[in-house]
């Protein structure tokens, strides 16, 4: 059986992210985005593991739901930043998945010894990627430790200010705790794919949602038997990941180099001709994911591994519908017709990637047309950079801006 997960988002409790991130509201978003099975974030903060023992109630099999049993199934997951030196300060962001709530408070007890839990729903432990996952393995030998958003230039494991070429590099000896990485929203599978030294490792894709309306913008479809955790982390570290939900990588706010306060917006190529440096003032440049999947590619562009899991590059439904319309995505307008598409497909996952174009022209021509241009790879992505996120056109009749070699749309 498949099921969509979206393995890593946060709570009320962490910096810069939505005071709405309450368990209720997350069930209820994920229900309506159409993930099957749903992080519950930021387990080592106190209060908020407080308020997941208060809310959720564990089936026996590692999987937690409301008391009420209805609704998504909620697995125990968590960020940390892990600040350390190694040859000069090194900033990794880490997450994991614990097996059950006896897990957490042991890993936590473990934690707390190198950081303050209670400061940030993702805190900052002064340890080594290294030492975290070998203390959370210690801790919890069935919990699971990846790279969160591994090739963003701040905190990414791969990123270009890591100063990491492997996950080897950036977890040491405890590289064989390691499954999986995430991919993040500036890189896509056939930018992943040409980097050999990644194949061992299962490719997963969630949201990092700071808000409701990001549940889901990327996500990982899960070859499982059951739902259980067992089968969660089987799944990862037997890597049988079926599919993931990708944004279009140019609309990652570290796609290209540049620059934002003098909003300079360079390719590598172009990058490379001012030597990392910005042309407006005269400022290092921080290089984006593209650059650095291109600096550690050993296999040219358009490799295509024989065992790689499917793709969709998707638009979030909000976003179409803002662009359709011309209203804001917090706007009444654009909520009803948000709602209207949900309450006539299902969820959101089902009208973006599997409901036929034809039957959403019905309900909505111009939201059908762009549905069916986004699966189509016919809409153009103005890159991001330096923390901008891009600009989608969906009705550019050029493609968008780079062939990313999509393979399939699967049914779900």
């Amino acid at each position: 059986m498949d099921y969509i997960a979206d393995l890593h988002i946060h709570s009320r409790y962490s910096a810069a992210c939505s005071d709405r991130l309450t368990i209720e509201n997350i069930n209820a978003a994920a229900v309506e985005k159409g993930i099957g099975i749903i992080g519950t974030g930021d387990f080592t903060h106190p209060k908020w593991l407080s308020e997941i023992k208060d809310s959720l109630v564990e089936g026996g099999d590692g999987i937690y739901r409301l008391k009420s049993g209805s609704g998504t199934n909620f697995i125990l997951t968590s960020e940390v930043c892990t600040i350390f030196d190694k040859g000069g300060t090194k900033k990794i962001h880490n997450c994991m998945l614990a097996p059950s709530i006896a897990a957490v408070e042991q890993i936590n007890e473990a934690l707390a010894k190198h950081g303050n839990l209670a400061a940030d729903g993702r805190p900052v432990l002064m340890m080594s990627a290294e030492e975290l996952a070998n203390a959370v393995k210690g801790a919890s030998p069935e919990s699971i430790i990846f790279p969160a958003h591994a090739w963003t230039p701040w905190f990414g494991a791969l990123g270009a200010m890591s100063g990491f070429n492997s996950l080897e590099d950036a977890y040491g000896s405890a590289a064989k705790h390691i499954a999986a990485y995430e991919t993040g929203l500036s890189s896509d599978p056939p930018m992943n794919w040409r980097v050999s030294s990644l194949d061992k490792y299962s490719m997963i894709s969630n949201s990092d949602a700071h808000s409701l309306p990001k549940i889901g913008r990327e996500a990982t479809v899960l070859d499982v038997k059951e739902i259980s955790y067992k089968e969660i982390a089987d799944s990862i570290n037997s890597r049988r990941i079926r599919m993931t939900v990708e944004f279009y990588p140019e609309e990652g706010k570290y796609h290209y180099d540049g620059h934002r306060n003098c909003k300079v917006s360079l390719s590598p190529e172009e990058s490379k001709k001012y030597n990392g440096i910005c042309p407006v003032c005269r400022k290092k440049l921080t290089i984006g994911v593209m650059h650095r999947v291109e600096e550690l590619a050993d296999r040219k562009n358009g490799y295509v591994p024989k065992d790689a899991a499917s793709y969709v590059h998707a638009v979030p439904l909000l976003e179409i519908i803002s662009a359709v319309t011309g209203k804001g995505q917090s706007t009444e307008t654009v909520a009803g017709i948000y709602r209207n598409l949900i309450k006539k497909f299902g969820n959101e996952m089902n009208t973006l990637i599997s409901a036929k174009p034809e039957h959403i022209i019905k309900e909505d021509k111009k939201i059908g047309e762009a549905i069916e241009r986004i699966r189509q790879e016919r809409i153009r992505v103005t890159p991001g950079y330096d923390g901008v996120f891009g600009i989608v056109d969906l009705f550019s009749d050029a493609v968008s801006a780079k062939n990313h070699g999509q393979r399939t749309i699967n049914e779900f």
